[in-house]
Parts: structure tokens; C-alpha cells; sequence
């Protein structure tokens, strides 16, 4: 035991330092949430529905509450119930298994209903395509708003998407 304790004292902590994306890309994300709330002149809740995706895309859209692009503080929230939700959030190709529960979760939302597909297995099935275990794209199960591509895209990139849909929204 003392060796080990010795090794992680001669060693120290080894981690790299956050990538700096840039002050264009901050710019752009206050920028994009600053409309969101312009728009809708409230909070937006969505309801992020995983439908079999690898987890690559759920960790882009975590990346959305932390201290960076804080969605949270500018009143974007995540919500546990799609009867509370504004927006569905669709991740992964949708598998056989979740075809009902995907159903259920888009009939449960309340008018307006907003969907938007995030990433390449939402938006066209991805490598996973269509099978006997996947019915492949979300558009092939629930209406899709937007697609948001990327494997996996970046959280800049998922803000974009929900800012589209819910411009569309409006105009409709």
C-alpha cells in the first residue's frame, strides 16, 4: 500500500487542461440563448429521450448545463416528464424496443409539439441504418422538427437546433 501511495505522490494529478474553443464560439452560444429567451419570453423545457444511441450525444447535450453554456441559468431546463416539456431532445437510432415508448413520450407533449433529432443515428439511422432490431431514423417513428448532425455534434451545434425549431414555432 505504501508504494502505491508513493507512486501517486511522485506522479501528482495528470489531466489536461479544458480546450479553449475560442471567444467567437462563447460569443455565439450567449448570443443564440439570449434569443432563445427573446422568443419565447420564458423558460423552454425539454425532454431529452434516449432511443438507443451509444451515450456519444447525451454527453454533448450535459455539456449544455455546465457552467460554460449554462442553459440552466438563462432559463432553458431539462424535464423528467414530457407533460412538462416544450421541445423533445431525440438521440440514437430508434430500436425496436423503444418504438412504443418513443409513441407515448411524443403523444404525451403537449401542443405545441417540438422534436428535434440530434445526431447522425437520429437524423438518418446512422451505421445502424434500419434492421430487425432498429426502425432506424426518429422521422420513421414521431414527426422530427430538426435534425442537428454531427457524431456526435457539438453543444454549440445541439443550441442551434433547439434555437431553429423554436423559431419555427413562432412563424407558425
Amino acid at each position: 500500500m505504501w508504494r502505491v501511495l508513493h507512486q501517486i505522490a511522485k506522479t501528482g494529478i495528470c489531466s489536461e487542461p479544458a480546450p479553449d474553443i475560442g471567444e467567437a464560439a462563447q460569443l455565439e452560444a450567449t448570443r443564440i440563448q439570449s434569443e432563445l429567451l427573446a422568443i419565447l419570453g420564458q423558460a423552454l423545457t425539454i425532454r431529452q429521450v434516449d432511443a438507443g444511441s451509444c451515450n456519444g450525444c447525451e454527453l454533448e447535450i450535459n455539456a449544455l448545463g455546465n457552467p460554460y453554456y449554462n442553459i440552466e441559468g438563462l432559463g432553458i431546463k431539462f424535464v423528467a416528464s414530457p407533460r412538462h416539456a416544450d421541445l423533445l431532445l431525440v438521440t440514437g437510432p430508434v430500436a425496436r424496443n423503444m418504438e412504443m415508448a418513443l409513441r407515448r413520450t411524443y403523444d404525451a407533449t403537449p401542443e405545441p409539439k417540438l422534436v428535434v433529432a440530434v445526431g447522425e443515428c437520429a437524423c438518418d439511422g446512422g451505421i445502424f441504418g434500419q434492421s430487425y432490431a432498429s426502425c432506424g431514423q426518429v422521422s420513421n417513428v414521431i414527426p422530427v422538427d430538426v435534425l442537428v448532425t454531427g457524431c456526435p455534434p457539438e453543444p454549440l451545434e445541439i443550441l442551434r437546433g433547439i434555437l431553429t425549431a423554436v423559431r419555427r414555432r413562432v412563424k407558425a
